[in-house]
């Protein structure tokens, strides 16, 4: 089936109905509205009224914002979220206010580094809110230690917690702190002199971005590593193929897509294994099969990801976060084959595997959006799961 792309008012009201168990017809017994009026609403092609929606949401039992506003993209009360995120921002901005005199001690930089790539590995993990909540303060000792004792490995590691920042923002989907975080991260790369971690930076604001400056800025990328031959810059090398590829899927140009595709693909054969070691970058073959899936279902061919996410097996070693997000994608194309059963299966896998991170992955809400489409009433547990992501 295709995916939902209706978000109107009337979906709205019959993904509720559906979640409460309920025809249209039994809605409709409890409304003061005709069965052939909701049915117009439901499908879009009459406007539900103030007076409808609020006569649905009593009967429903739900707040009206639920049924006319965008869906929610997080399930933290919104003040926990702000408790999580503002003091980031507080941090991220004193980027070049000098050395920080309010400052208790400071750990010397080999702990702060050491610190940095504690914090990327709670990221890979999904352990979102505890790498939330340490980063503001390793964020402020890095940036005293880069003015009062400034050196290549304190500005790598600030370069990387801002690289942190932006994943854990843009998981919370605050896809503006991610920028700011980007920026901070290339401030600070380029004073490292380290060109693996400048194109990796481009790489992650490349896929921030769905328009031309994504293609720009991942050729900076690799014009940065021209000629270097390390394993480490073909690592990163071959991670920029794959964002290359995934611009591409975007703007559904399959030829471009397995130009990239093939790239990686002999880079990673270079690369030798999985790179995890390399910028957190994960890349190797079983990466570049895990963009290959993920182009298929940009471009819509459901067809190809679906032979794709069975063939794929992956390794114990698999990153937390690669791994649940390859299950909200098996989720996804198995919904699209029209077995939802086995959809839910793996999005439960995914909430059992990462809840933090399954429960903001649009994925998630796209394949339980589309399951409660093709239910006439949904069951128990895709109720529970719509009422988890806040649908």
């Amino acid at each position: 089936m295709p995916l939902p792309d209706d978000d109107h008012t009337g979906s709205r009201i019959r993904e509720q109905r559906r979640l409460h168990h309920l025809t249209q017809q039994q809605l409709a017994d409890r409304i003061p509205y005709s069965l052939s009026l909701l049915n117009q609403v439901e499908c879009g092609a009459r406007r539900a009224s103030d007076g409808l929606v609020a006569a649905v949401a009593r009967a429903l039992g739900v707040d009206s914002s639920d049924l006319t506003g965008p869906p929610a993209v997080t399930s933290l009360p919104p003040d926990r979220l702000v408790a999580l995120v503002a003091p980031i921002r507080e941090a991220l901005d004193r980027y070049d206010l000098g050395p920080n005199p309010d400052l208790p001690a400071v750990r010397p930089v080999r702990e702060l580094a050491a610190a940095a790539d504690t914090l990327c590995q709670r990221v890979r993990a999904t352990h979102l809110r505890a790498a939330a909540k340490a980063l503001p303060a390793l964020i402020l000792e890095l940036t005293h230690t880069v003015w009062v004792a400034p050196s290549t490995e304190a500005w790598r590691a600030l370069a990387s917690t801002y690289r942190t920042a932006h994943d854990v923002a843009l998981k919370l989907d605050h896809p503006d702190l991610a920028r700011i975080a980007l920026d901070r991260m290339g401030w600070a790369a380029g004073r490292a002199s380290d060109a693996c971690i400048e194109a990796v930076q481009r790489y992650k604001r490349a896929t921030l971005w769905r328009c031309a400056t994504s293609k720009p800025l991942i050729l900076s990328g690799q014009s940065l590593l021209a000629g270097e031959t390390s394993r480490e810059a073909l690592a990163v090398t071959g991670q920029l193929h794959l964002g290359m590829a995934t611009v591409a899927a975007k703007n559904e140009d399959a030829t471009s897509v397995e130009t990239h595709l093939a790239a990686a693909r002999e880079l990673a054969d270079r690369v030798g294994g999985e790179a995890g070691d390399v910028h957190w970058l994960s890349f190797g073959r079983v990466n570049v099969r895990l963009h290959e899936l993920g182009a298929s279902i940009a471009m819509r061919q459901f067809d190809d990801a679906l032979g794709q996410a069975r063939a794929l097996t992956l390794p114990s070693s698999t990153l937390t976060s690669r791994r649940a997000r390859y299950l909200v994608d098996r989720a996804l194309v198995e919904m699209e084959a029209g077995s939802p059963k086995t959809s839910l299966k793996f999005l439960a896998q995914a909430r059992q595997v990462a809840p933090e991170q399954t429960r903001h992955l649009p994925g998630t809400r796209t394949t339980i959006r589309g399951l409660v489409h093709m239910s006439r009433r949904a069951p128990d547990s895709l109720g529970g799961m719509a009422r988890w992501i806040g649908l």
